[in-house]
């Protein structure tokens, strides 16, 4: 029954990823059509009007773009701590053999990118982003192979998946290590604190929700001030809540299935729309091939590409993993070639990365040519593969 369950998870976290996809493309061409009309000034002024409220020592008032960035995204992060945890329980993160290969495989891609970036960009005011070209975005990924059908086997769609769960869990990390200016520890005491009250619900048993959400908006006030992206609270409050191996629904899986609808159709769309405003002038060709442009696309196309195939050859060559059921190593080749569609998360990292909004535009604007580079070219090499019988596959 358990075996079910997770089936059943993986076709509904994959669907809405799919049409997530498609509505978070539309939500970036609104953001470019506004960047480039009149509209865009009037729409920066709106981004950055201030909301909330201030209650003693209290400070709950941020800028709309914020809100977006620290408040929203930390539902987002939410939902992928969510499904993390449950990929390490009982899916295809739950064991030694299930995980090598995405693991690895996702381990490879954020070396081998990291590397070239830092390569170019060695001794440059722009080393720092060295982040950026790290990440893969999971709901245009698997937008892209979705649209491939039954030209691709069942099973790379799944190791796509757990790859790019696997990613973002490196993402979260490097943001939390390395993308952190300056600590406040008495915040983060406190965080702490909750972290260890919510540790405590969950060793108690305790199935509740309510137990959990409500001292999380604590959680994230306190990393918020911490100096720790305050998206990391939502990570890890996801780690505290319960979860099972049996096919009662446990509140964990309730969360997640409460939350991939907003999220993937509201959340990571509204993150487009205000992040995505990238004015288009002449200069940003010349962008592209500064050591930050070359960097992200070098990275992100051959490097995750590179990364993916060959640290999952390894895997495989060493016999602690073996491919997908149905797949060869040219479908790994064009994985990773989709792997390099790094968008909301790269673009996320870029935010983190430089305070010179130069820079920021300039890393927006070779995501977003990589990104389309990658999806296109990944699509038409996967298409142009055949689906192998199950016997021929791992030849």
């Amino acid at each position: 029954m358990a075996k079910k369950i997770n089936l059943s998870l993986f076709k509904k976290f994959f669907h809405s990823g799919k049409v997530g996809g498609i509505i978070l493309l539309i939500c970036v061409i609104i953001s470019l059509i506004i960047a480039n009309s009149e509209a865009a000034t009037g729409f920066t002024n709106f981004l950055a009007q201030n909301l909330g409220f201030n209650l003693g020592s209290v400070e709950i008032k941020y800028s709309i773009s914020a809100w977006i960035n620290d408040g929203l995204m930390a539902i987002f992060f939410l939902l992928v701590g969510l499904e993390i945890k449950r990929e390490l329980i009982e899916g295809e993160l739950s064991s030694v053999k299930k995980a090598s290969l995405p693991v690895l495989a996702a381990l490879g891609g954020m070396v081998v990118p990291a590397l070239i970036y830092f390569f170019f960009n060695k001794g440059e005011q722009t080393a720092s982003g060295w982040g950026i070209p790290m990440a893969t975005d999971i709901a245009f990924a698997l937008a892209i192979i979705a649209m491939l059908g039954k030209n691709v086997p069942a099973s790379l769609k799944i190791f796509l998946a757990a790859l790019a769960i696997a990613d973002d869990l490196g993402a979260i990390l490097v943001i939390a290590i390395f993308y952190t200016a300056q600590i406040h520890w008495n915040y983060l005491l406190m965080a702490g604190g909750i972290f260890v009250l919510l540790l405590a619900f969950n060793y108690f048993k305790v199935k509740s929700l309510w137990f959990y959400l409500i001292p999380g908006l604590f959680l994230w006030y306190f990393v918020h001030h911490s100096g720790i992206h305050a998206t990391i609270a939502g990570v890890l409050l996801a780690f505290t809540i319960p979860t099972n191996e049996t096919a009662i629904e446990s509140p964990l899986e309730k969360l997640e299935h409460f939350l991939t609808v907003p999220v993937n159709f509201l959340i990571m769309p509204i993150f487009a729309l205000a992040n995505t405003n990238i004015t288009f002038q002449k200069q940003m060709i010349d962008g592209l091939v500064s050591p930050l442009g070359f960097g992200i696309i070098a990275g992100l196309f051959f490097g995750k590409t590179i990364g993916v195939t060959l640290f999952s050859w390894f895997a495989v060559k060493i016999k602690l993993a073996k491919l997908p059921s149905g797949a060869n190593w040219k479908h790994i080749i064009g994985v990773g070639m989709l792997a390099g569609i790094g968008f909301t998360m790269s673009i996320f990292i870029s935010l983190l990365s430089f305070s010179n909004a130069e820079y920021v535009v300039e890393a927006k604007f070779a995501i977003l040519c990589t990104s389309i580079m990658a999806g296109i070219l990944g699509f038409i090499y996967l298409k142009s593969l055949k689906v192998k019988p199950k016997s021929q596959a791992n030849n």
